[in-house]
């Protein structure tokens, strides 16, 4: 209860100050109303908290990214959530997040903190730069889930730092290793971000922290097996 109470309250006073500032428009809209998921949507998540949660994540994830100006990020003039009857979790395509009644109807713990992570994870796809199509994949994924890291809403399910088998596998993986790097330099996945703006190259890990992407991935992997052994 008390998350949810000073989550909703920070989501009302950042989201209140971003949309009057930044007039980003959100819209959401229950497709699946007619559904199990769409019901639990209606009456455990609704409408004006994903508006909410989209205005919130949008002013996060500028701040992760340092997107400290409108000529640091994408021109996005409205972010349209829908609520559908398909399978998985959610997708995002443009500016479009889909995210899946099925899952909201099929998750067993606090549905509400499960999907304001979920959408974490999808506006961050709608904000990032992706190399002009050149980046890896897991990499795009990993950079969302580390956004969702920063916020404090990661699942229980997710591996443990220093888990994992390339450091491009995506998702959670990926966002572990993320936030080792940024642990290196303050500010990494902000710059690693603004390099992706018009292409991609494996050098920029070398140009930022001075070590190949595959160094690093092993010195992140040693760390953690230390302290495994250790403790």
């Amino acid at each position: 209860m008390a998350y949810n109470i000073f989550f909703i309250s920070s989501l009302l006073i950042l989201a209140i100050f971003t949309q009057k500032i930044h007039a980003v428009e959100y819209s959401v809209t229950n497709r699946a109303a007619n559904t199990p998921g769409g019901a639990r949507f209606d009456r455990d998540i609704g409408v004006p908290y994903s508006k909410l949660t989209l205005a919130f994540s949008t002013s996060f994830i500028w701040r992760i990214f340092e997107q400290n100006s409108p000529s640091d990020r994408k021109n996005v003039q409205k972010i349209s959530m829908f609520v559908d009857d398909i399978d998985g979790v959610a997708y995002t395509v443009n500016d479009e997040i889909h995210v899946s009644a099925r899952y909201i109807q099929s998750y067993s713990g606090d549905v509400r903190r499960e999907i304001t992570g979920v959408l974490f994870h999808e506006n961050t796809h709608v904000w990032q730069w992706n190399g002009n199509g050149r980046a890896p994949g897991g990499l795009i994924e990993g950079i969302a889930d580390y956004v969702r890291l920063k916020a404090g809403l990661i699942p229980s399910h997710w591996v443990k730092p220093g888990q994992g088998d390339q450091w491009d596998q995506g998702y959670d993986v990926t966002a572990r290793f993320l936030d080792y790097c940024n642990s290196l330099k303050n500010g990494f996945v902000a710059q690693l971000n603004k390099k992706m703006r018009n292409g991609y190259s494996n050098k920029f890990f070398v140009e930022l922290l001075g070590k190949t992407v595959d160094q690093l991935w092993k010195e992140y992997k040693a760390k953690y097996r230390a302290e495994h052994e250790v403790a």
